[in-house]
């Protein structure tokens, strides 16, 4: 278990009020729900980049694919399948290796 740390936070009344009958009705500190909403949080926050991240590289990979077609005539490769094919094949491989 990791360590505690004790903090001071300020919030509005009403939300200290939902807080503790939540808490209450759930049969749970606040601090353990305060917990666990920070964690929710910021893993969605951290979903949300890494989903900016993927949706960033499928847009460059459109815009290189549009600018070879630009060049040099129509490309008959569709990237975002060809990655994916590769990164299932990877996953595969490592699979594979664990279930050895």
């Amino acid at each position: 278990m990791s360590t505690m740390e004790r903090m001071q936070i300020l919030m509005e009344s009403e939300q200290r009020r939902a807080l503790r009958e939540k808490a209450r009705r759930e049969g749970r500190s606040v601090s353990d729900l305060i917990r666990e909403m920070v964690e929710k949080g910021l893993a969605e926050e951290a979903r949300e980049a890494r989903k900016a991240r993927v949706r960033g590289a499928l847009e460059w990979l459109d815009r290189l694919s549009a600018e070879i077609e630009a060049k040099h005539g129509v490309l008959n490769v569709d990237f975002v399948e060809e990655v994916r094919e590769e990164a299932d094949a990877h996953w595969d491989e490592i699979l594979g290796s664990i279930k050895k």
